[in-house]
Order: structure tokens, then sequence, then C-alpha cells
């Protein structure tokens, strides 16, 4: 294992709505819990009035200072999209990001579960879209940092990574050519402001995709070659936007961030600093979940069990291979990068036994406040998410990287008590307007 003195400094450089009963018993269990753990913070505040400043070495500031808010670099730049950092695109983007007319039945937005009143995502164990799907979803606010995205990091851009759900049957549902003609009916003057002029969509048929609809293939396939690749242009650039748009979300401060940045008494309570003792130190957390994100945005396997009746996961193993062959990698044809571009895609590890069932890291900001846990909501509580880690059990394949921590139940409560101190306060709408 790493030591906490060899943890990187910073960051290596997607349901149905929400109307049905069981998602109006979510929301209200959902409300119930903030008001309680907005209780929970008031009285850990009162008593870290009382507690007394803490002595930490030269090292251990070092590292928490490290995991704080302000040391997060400003945004890499994404060679892949030459649009990123335009707000034309990025005005486009939340357009399209909250526009249920990008599916199948006209219900389902991005935001459908990527809820930004959420930390853009849903609070239920699998995404739900036309359909279910078998992962749960990711939160978006920092993931520009991230040089692969998904669980299985089977996208390395956040261009890409918006494209999949989109033609995904059991999310949005659609296919090339309809989205291709809600781009030229509802949104002409700001796309060809941003990308030039739109191709004559009147051609295209109103259903056509290589997707898993018979249907859509067959006409995709009957379609002319130019048109077909006219069309993957504007797919192409209806995800640049929406990236664009992505690129602006960002965390909000946290309790934790206040007091990484002056190790001063009066803002964390005893057990929450007993906590971040732990969490650089005995837990061994920080090893992963390191950086101003909380992430080194690798993947591990870390023994996670199985989901019960979902389909044999083989985690990176399988999103390796994806991110390679997809046209729409940093690599393909669509990609505005350079000849010296994409490094991380030329020399990431493509196979080998680690991979298998390995998950990318998430970011543990604001994570207290959305469970279920894990990539397919199998792990119910923080407190079942402490547990599995303390006892490392071992993998249902693969080689799991954990060994027992054996933490006793005081520590155990004493790290859960820190990890809550990363949520956002409810009533801070962050950095992004929401």
């Amino acid at each position: 294992m790493i030591s906490p003195s060899t943890v990187p400094r910073g960051p290596t450089p997607s349901p149905s709505t929400s109307c049905s009963e069981e998602a109006a018993m979510r929301r209200a269990a959902a409300i119930l819990s903030s008001v309680l753990f907005g209780a929970g913070l008031l009285a850990a505040g009162l008593h870290a009035a009382s507690a007394p400043a803490v002595r930490w070495t030269e090292e251990e500031r070092a590292i928490i200072r490290s995991l704080a808010l302000d040391a997060l670099p400003p945004l890499p730049t994404d060679p892949s999209n030459r649009v990123a950092d335009d707000p034309r695109a990025a005005e486009l983007g939340r357009a399209l990001f909250f526009d249920v007319r990008l599916s199948a039945n006209g219900q389902v937005a991005c935001a459908t579960c990527h809820l930004p009143e959420r930390q853009f995502q849903d609070d239920v164990p699998l995404a739900r879209g036309v359909g279910t799907t078998t992962r749960r979803t990711m939160p978006i606010a920092g993931m520009a940092h991230s040089p692969f995205l998904f669980w299985d990091g089977r996208a390395d851009s956040l261009w890409s990574q918006a494209l999949g759900p989109l033609e995904s049957p059991v999310e949005h549902g659609g296919n090339r050519t309809q989205y291709a003609h809600v781009i030229a009916e509802h949104y002409r003057e700001r796309y060809e402001a941003v990308f030039g002029p739109l191709p004559e969509t009147v051609k295209f048929p109103p259903q056509a995709g290589p997707v898993a609809d018979p249907d859509a293939t067959r006409a995709w396939e009957a379609m002319p070659e130019a048109d077909r690749e006219a069309v993957n242009r504007v797919f192409a650039n209806i995800g640049k936007a929406i990236a664009a748009f992505e690129r602006t979300i960002t965390p909000a401060p946290t309790r934790f961030d206040a007091y990484a940045s002056t190790l001063g008494a009066g803002i964390l309570n005893e057990d929450e600093v007993a906590g971040l003792r732990l969490f650089i130190g005995k837990g061994e957390c920080v090893n992963c979940h390191n950086g101003p994100l909380l992430t080194d945005n690798h993947f591990h396997n870390t023994g996670v069990p199985a989901a019960s009746g979902l389909p044999k996961d083989l985690g990176r193993a399988a999103g390796a291979k994806l991110v390679r062959e997809d046209p729409f990698n940093c690599l393909g044809p669509y990609s505005d990068a350079g000849e010296g571009d994409c490094s991380e895609l030329r020399f990431m590890a493509a196979d080998g036994h680690e991979l298998l069932r390995a998950y990318k890291t998430p970011s543990l900001r604001g994570a207290a406040g959305r469970p279920p846990y894990m990539h397919a909501g199998q792990i119910p509580t923080l407190a079942d998410v402490v547990a599995h880690y303390s006892a490392a059990p071992a993998a249902p394949a693969g080689h799991s990287e954990l060994r027992p921590l054996n933490l006793s139940e005081t520590e155990r409560r004493q790290l859960i008590a820190f990890l809550a101190t990363l949520n956002p306060d409810p009533d801070d709408k962050g950095r992004n307007g929401f």
C-alpha cells in the first residue's frame, strides 16, 4: 500500500422522471435526511466550539491542505474539444442538458439522472431513463479534471461521455438523426453561432442511427456515407456543447475546506478531527481518495460485492477496450486534438488482471449525503461502506487491493463523522448558480 507521504498533492491530470409515487417517497426521505443532517451539523458545530486545537505534523498538514478545494488547479484544457471553454457553447450545452426532447419518449433529459439539487445525481441504486441501467449515477462536479469517465472509464472526455447515454436503449433511448432534427428545429441559430452551418437535415430519416432499435439501424445503414458523416459531426458537437456546460459545474466548499485552510479550533469537533486523522493515517483512505476532489481518478478492485440480478460486470477490464474502440475518443475523427495530444489514451493500461472488476475511485465530496454506494448502489449506507473497507473481504472476481483495517466501532463512527464534513451546506448553491 502507498504510505500517506507518497500521496499526490493534487488530482491526476448518467432513469425516468421523478413523478412516480416511489420517487415522491424517495424525495420525502431525502428531505427528512437533509433536516436530520442539518441538525447533526448544528450539534457538531456546538461541540466544535469547545474542541481544542489539534497538533499535526508538518507532513500531516501538507496532506490535509492538499485535500482542500482551494488546492484545486485550473481546469485542464481539452484539446479534443475546441469549444470547451466557449461561453456560447456552454449556454447551448446547458439548454441541451435540460431538454427532454433528446430522448425516445420525450421525458428524459441529462438532468433526469443528474439533478442539480442532488449534487447532479439521483439517489437511486441504478440510474433510470426510458429503462433501468446497471450502474449508479455518478456526480458531475469537477469531472472535467478526470481523464476517464464512467465507473469503467469507457469515455475519455466529457463530450464523448455525454454521447453514450443519448443512444443507450435504457437511458435516453434516441438516435443520431432524431437529435440532428431537434438541433435543426429548436437550436439552429445557437448551434451555428458555435459550430458553423448545419447540414441539410431535411434529407435525413427521422429515426436513424447505429443503435439497438433494428429499424433505426436499417435506416442508418441505408443512408449515404457522406450523410452519416454529417450526422456524426452534429452528434459529436452536441456532446461538445454539453461538455462545455459541464465544465462549469464545480464542487461547493465545505466545513472541511474551512478547516484545511486554517487547521484552527472551532471548525471541526473532536470526532471529526479523529476521523480525519484516520482518513489520512490508519484508515488508508487517502491512498485512493486524494487531491482536492478526493479521488485519484484511477481504477481499483476493492472487493465490492456483485449486485444481485445484474449481468456480469468486468469493470475497467471492459471499459479500457471500449474507450479504445470509441470513434468519439480523443484520437478519433471527430476530435479536435492535435498529433501530440491524447497522451492519457495513448499510454493507458489496456489489459492486465488488475483491471478485472476495477472501478473508478469516486469523489468523496458530498458522498455522505448521497447513498446508496458503489458502482451499482449495492451498499446501502456509509456505515456499511466503512465496515466493508475495515473487513476487506475477498473480491468476487479478480484480486482486491484491500487489506483488513480492523477498525473499532469508535473509529468507524469517527471516520463517518469526518466524511460528513465533506458535504456542502444544503443552503449553499455552490459556484454554479443552481
